[in-house]
Formats: structure tokens, sequence, C-alpha cells
């Protein structure tokens, strides 16, 4: 979930609470108020009947309106006090029964006593309350949406600068001549950030400059040497002077000589392919590259007499042809160096998957260092960095490859939909 949707949604939590707390306090408070001003008018009409008997000496007549109701009762009692309470109300033009608020109190008249009350109806009140309720409610429910509409639009464009920033970092390219640029914006927190990305994309790219000269002033250094020492070793070899002993030694110099130039140019496209370095990618056929790579390794497949199944389809994939090149090499080599003799390789290809399988050891390789540098059978004499290349290139290009074992098969299954 977004940042802005959850704030949106601590937003609308809060403003709801807040809103419905609110509306309840306002309703009893607002249902007071009215009580209160009813019990006030009320007052002033039982005065307003006090005085009236005071000065007229007699009781008014009773008065029987729409709005109240005044009603005398003799009573024996000398001294009741005045109270207030809620009762019904008798509207006499529509004959029903509403809510009433009334008063009663005691009133004296030539030495005998009469308990006087007065009802008021409290529909019109009940109304008016009911009314500001809807028109909270319907407040409430603006607010509401005016704030989900505004945290809506306004936070997306509040946050198009980070999303902006976001993009050039996803597209970052350490191998980009073009630098990291953002415009400038009016929130301190985002330039604030754009300028300490400003500066560790300077320090990363300063610090992959460093790191690519020297790798490719090491490699370039070693090579010559290399290339002497292969020279010379191939002189020493022609001498037919040379005794066994001597021979079998320089072979072995110059089969290690081999070998570490092999890895010096490894390690080179290694660092090439996790930097992203190789892009000359182009629609490919798969399909009819592997069917080149089984008659280039024909001669290494009938030397241990192994058998090849296929089962091809029609394959394009968007990819370096060198690259690619290295993967099947990679695969291809994998599968004979380590079948048995009379052995079988599958191979299938579909749009979704690409399987090598090939005969071995009953033992499954180990799947937490199958991929890992240098890692690398007993009986093996490559560089261990072949299985390395394989899963990095397939990386590169947002594939997946897992390594599966069944019985004697030994399958290494690329995923070419891993998003």
């Amino acid at each position: 979930m977004k940042l802005s949707a959850h704030y949106n949604k601590a937003s609308i939590i809060i403003t709801i609470t807040v809103l419905i707390a609110g509306a309840v306090i306002y309703y009893f408070a607002i249902n007071q108020i009215a009580r209160n001003q009813l019990d006030r008018d009320l007052s002033e009409e039982i005065g307003e009947v006090i005085d009236y008997v005071n000065r007229n000496a007699k009781l008014p007549k009773q008065v029987d309106f729409d709005e109240d109701q005044t009603v005398f009762v003799r009573t024996n009692d000398t001294k009741i006090d005045t109270r207030f309470f809620d009762t019904i109300y008798t509207n006499p033009r529509e004959k029903k029964a509403e809510d009433g608020r009334a008063i009663s109190g005691l009133i004296s008249l030539k030495g005998e006593h009469y308990i006087v009350t007065i009802t008021e109806s409290y529909e019109s009140t009940k109304y008016l309350i009911q009314l500001i309720t809807i028109i909270t409610l319907v407040l409430m429910v603006v607010l509401l949406f005016t704030i989900f509409i505004t945290n809506k639009y306004m936070l997306n464009g509040l946050w198009r600068p980070f999303y902006s920033t976001l993009n050039e970092l996803k597209a970052f390219n350490i191998a980009d001549p073009d630098g990291f640029s953002v415009k400038p914006n009016k929130v301190d927190e985002f330039n604030e950030l754009n300028k300490a990305v400003q500066i560790m994309y300077s320090r990363v790219k300063n610090d992959y400059q460093h790191l690519k000269h020297f790798t490719e002033n090491a490699s370039h250094e070693m090579m010559t040497p290399l290339a002497v020492i292969t020279s010379k070793l191939d002189t020493l070899i022609q001498d037919e002077t040379l005794k066994v002993e001597q021979y079998e030694q320089i072979n072995d110099i110059y089969l290690a000589t081999g070998k570490l130039s092999r890895l010096n140019q490894t390690m080179l496209l290694l660092v090439k392919i996790e930097n992203n370095l190789i892009n000359d990618a182009e629609s490919i056929s798969l399909q009819s590259i592997i069917i080149q790579k089984l008659h280039q390794f024909q001669e290494l497949l009938l030397s241990k007499n192994i058998t090849v199944t296929d089962d091809l389809q029609d394959k394009q994939v968007y990819a370096s042809k060198f690259l690619l090149d290295i993967l099947l090499n990679n695969l291809f080599s994998n599968a004979i160096r380590h079948n048995i003799n009379n052995g079988k390789i599958l191979i299938t290809l579909t749009d979704k998957k690409l399987i090598f399988q090939n005969q071995g050891a009953e033992k499954p390789l180990d799947e937490n260092m199958l991929f890992e540098r240098f890692h690398k059978g007993q009986k093996s004499d490559g560089t261990g960095l072949g299985l390395t290349i394989v899963k990095n290139i397939c990386q590169l290009y947002n594939w997946n490859i897992a390594y599966r074992h069944n019985g004697l098969l030994h399958a290494f299954e690329i995923n070419f939909n891993l998003l």
C-alpha cells in the first residue's frame, strides 16, 4: 500500500471518529440548549399567570392554543416546588398526542391553593433538532468527500517530485554518461533527498570509474605477461631435447597459464555483465542458436558417446548474441563434462522455458552453493565461474534459473516469464 493510501486511511479514520464524536456531543448539546430555552419560556409563562392572579385576584381563563395548554387544579397542599417535566401534549387541532414539556407550580387565591400546569409542544423543537442533525450529517459527508478528494489529488501532486526521483533511481545505470538530474521543488525535504541522492550518485560514479579503470588496466597488464609466458612455453614444448619430466612440468605450467588467462577473461566478463556494459541486445531465434551449438559440440558428444534428445519450439528472445552464446556454451559444456559415458542429454525449449537435463551422479548438487563463484566439483578442471555467469546473464534479462534433480537426471531450467 502506498504512503498516500496509508495517509488517506489514517486521515479518514481519524476524521470520521472526531466527526461522529463531535456530532453526538453536538446533538446532545443542541437538545439540552433547546430544552433549557423551552424551560425558560415556560418559567416566563407561569410567572405571567402568577402576576395576573396577584393583580386581578382571580384565575385567568384556561388557555388552549396549538402552542401551550394551561390547567388549574385545586389542592390542599400549601407548599409545592416548581418543577419541569416531560409529558404528553395533545394537539387540539390535529387531535394527536405529541411529546411535550411542562411546568407546574403553586398559586394562592383568597385562601385557596391551586396547582397550575402549563404544557407546551416539544414537536417544533424536535423538528429543529432533527433538521440541525440532518444538516450536520450532510456537512460531515461533504467534508469527508472533500478531504478524500483533496488528499487524493493534492497528495499526488505533493509526492510527484518524490516519484520523479524514484524513477530516476530506477532508471539509474552506472555506465550511463548522463548524470543524475532532478528538478528543484518547493518542498525542503524533497530537495534534501535529491541533494543526498546526488552526493551518493557522485560517489558511486567516482568509485565505479576507479574500479572500471583498475579492472581494465589490471586485465590488460595481466594479458601481456600471460601472452609472453604462453609464447615462451610454446617454444619450449617444441624443443625435442627436453626430457619427459621437463616436458610434463612445462605442460603443467602451460595448462595453468591457460587457465589463468581464461580466469582473467571470465572475471572481466562478469564485471561487464554485472554492470550492464554489454548493450548489443537484439531479437534472436533461440531455437536456431541451440541447433548451431549441437553441431559445434558434436565431437565432444561423440567422444563420450552421449545421445542428445531435443524438443525445440520456435522462441524469440531479446538479448545479446554474445552473452547468449556464452550462456549456451556453459550449459552444453556443463551437461557434457558432468555426464556419464553412453549417457544422454535432454534439451527442451518452449515459449516459457529452456531446460537442459543430463545424466550424472546420483547425488544431487548443493543448490545453495551451485551458482556461487569458484564453486565446482572435486573432479572439475574449470574456473568455477561457468554457472555464475549463466545466473548473471539470466538476472540481466530478468530470467530465472533453477536446478532440479530427479534420479540420475540433473536439470537446469530457465524460466523466461519471471515477471
